[in-house]
């Protein structure tokens, strides 16, 4: 589907993988955080193979939002399962640096907490949850709360 993925997926061992494309973040514990990641796919019986986390910029986002998904407004984060069937996940994860900082700022949280709340929440669209719904954004809102104090604690 993207020019990327064929070559982003062909340079780690790792089902889970993170791109820099933007300003480079601090993302500490990177193998720690892959097999989390890994984890939790396979608790909701999800094979990975390939899960590309891209980090990008807002401008480079939406760009990916205009193109494939019609939007005209900056988002933090883009998920596309590029499965070809339900057990083995192969997926790019577009994730803008920009709006994480912005959004941290704004609800007065750290950059490495909402970091991380972002990268959850792709994963567990990918695991099958939507959030176009109240009921549904509130349900994943509270698995990214049990995702982050299992993952910090």
């Amino acid at each position: 589907m993207f020019t990327n993925f064929e070559i982003m997926s062909k340079q780690s061992h790792s089902p889970v993988n993170f791109f820099f494309l933007a300003d480079r973040i601090t993302l500490k514990d990177r193998n720690k955080l892959k097999i989390f990641i890994r984890d939790l796919f396979k608790k909701h019986g999800k094979k990975p193979e390939t899960i590309n986390y891209i980090f990008c910029s807002d401008k480079y986002l939406l760009a990916i939002n205009k193109k494939y998904l019609k939007h005209n407004y900056y988002t933090d984060i883009v998920t596309f399962d590029l499965s070809d069937n339900e057990k083995e996940l192969k997926a790019e994860i577009y994730i803008s640096i920009d709006r994480v900082k912005e959004n941290a700022r704004r609800l007065g949280l750290s950059i490495n907490s909402e970091l991380h709340r972002v990268i959850f929440h792709g994963s567990i669209h990918l695991c099958g949850y939507n959030d176009k719904k109240r009921n549904e954004k509130e349900i994943m809102r509270e698995m990214e709360n049990q995702l982050l104090d299992q993952y910090f604690n």
